[in-house]
């Protein structure tokens, strides 16, 4: 079967060529082709050798995940069903802003941590995805929005896509090895050129991966925190259990050592009567006071059969003012793409759960 060249960061691609018997700078050619152009016919790749490209026609292909379905919402967010094979499908999310445009890339195929309050993890889990899906990702959303109504007059240099952030469907650190390779495509400057301030990942807490990270890829880190106690994050963020707070906090220490900025982006999102009080802004404090942090603070996004509710107005607003008056930054997220589902906490995409973990689901009306 034809090795799928979009599987490989450049390291990779350059120990390809050498057991073919050709020259490192080969691997370089091909990542600008690949994913600075966005060629996936190698016959179009007139600085490589005609018989070096007729071999490879032959024995590689270059092929991104196949759209299923493209949505554009009335705010200008677009959003695409990838599909992921045997019925599976991911959900990827471009966010237009005035100063950035930002794409939220899925890792796994549903999503085993089982946050409460996320409709992903509500749809259990089948698989990881691999390298090819996940870069392949921003390629169908770089070739997509370059014929895009608003996108197709602009210059063939200039990007469109500025920011990736690593927030979609599943939990980047428990796919670790693929999600860590495309990210490294991401950052190449033969490919996309991102710096690591521009590539987020945003994790629940996956303590020793967290420590891999730093030494192998440290980009921008969010913590998906939620909880300002380990009692309530135990219930809703349910591999509090295994890495609770202080491990975590402590991790997020060792992780700034070597990050990009100089903070953790903690996102929070507020959930009605559950984690929205003045005391738990309170405690929230006390839980972060040894990490330089911003916060993200999330409105919960509604889904079919959630169990919860959208912290009210006011609420949300005094939470912030909290942490404002301690001296933090603080962000409220603008809902974005609600009218097509691609709002934070919205992802679904199509998921046949392989742990039956859905089917054995108590329903949160119970639990909450």
């Amino acid at each position: 079967m034809p090795v799928n060249l979009l599987d490989f960061n450049q390291a990779q691609l350059a120990e390809y060529f050498k057991n073919l018997g050709e020259k490192p700078f080969r691997a370089r050619q091909l990542m600008r082709w690949m994913h600075h152009f966005g060629v996936h016919d190698f016959g179009q790749m007139t600085d490589i050798a005609k018989s070096l490209r007729e071999k490879l026609a032959l024995e590689a292909t270059i092929t991104p995940p196949a759209v299923q379905l493209e949505q554009v919402s009335d705010d200008g967010t677009r959003k695409w069903l990838i599909a992921a094979g045997t019925g599976n499908g991911v959900e990827t999310v471009f966010i237009p802003e005035d100063d950035r445009g930002t794409l939220c890339i899925s890792s796994q195929v549903g999503c085993a941590l089982e946050c409460t309050f996320c409709s992903t993890g509500r749809q259990g889990f089948n698989r990881n995805l691999s390298v090819s899906e996940i870069i392949g990702q921003l390629w169908l959303a770089n070739q997509s929005l370059r014929q895009a109504d608003g996108y197709d007059m602009l210059p063939a240099g200039e990007r469109i896509i500025s920011n990736v952030v690593m927030m979609g469907m599943g939990e980047p650190l428990a796919n670790y090895d693929n999600v860590v390779t495309a990210m490294q495509i991401m950052l190449d400057d033969s490919a996309y050129g991102l710096s690591r301030r521009r590539v987020t990942l945003s994790t629940s807490g996956l303590v020793p991966a967290m420590d891999r990270l730093r030494e192998d890829c440290p980009v921008a880190l969010a913590v998906s925190l939620h909880a300002p106690n380990d009692a309530l994050r135990d219930e809703i963020v349910p591999i509090n259990k295994k890495y609770p707070l202080k491990e975590l906090m402590a991790a997020c220490q060792r992780y700034l050592e070597k990050a990009p900025r100089d903070f953790v982006t903690f996102e929070y999102v507020m959930l009605d009567g559950v984690n929205d009080s003045v005391e738990h802004a309170r405690q929230l404090l006390q839980t972060v006071r040894d990490v330089p942090c911003k916060f993200n603070l999330i409105p919960f996004n509604p889904f079919p059969d959630s169990g919860y509710l959208t912290s009210k107005t006011e609420n949300i607003r005094r939470f912030r003012d909290i942490l404002m008056q301690a001296g933090h930054v603080v962000t409220t997220r603008k809902t974005r793409g609600e009218d097509i589902d691609a709002a934070c906490g919205q992802l679904a995409g199509k998921v046949q759960d392989k742990t039956k973990r859905s089917a054995r689901r108590i329903p949160l009306e119970i639990v909450v």
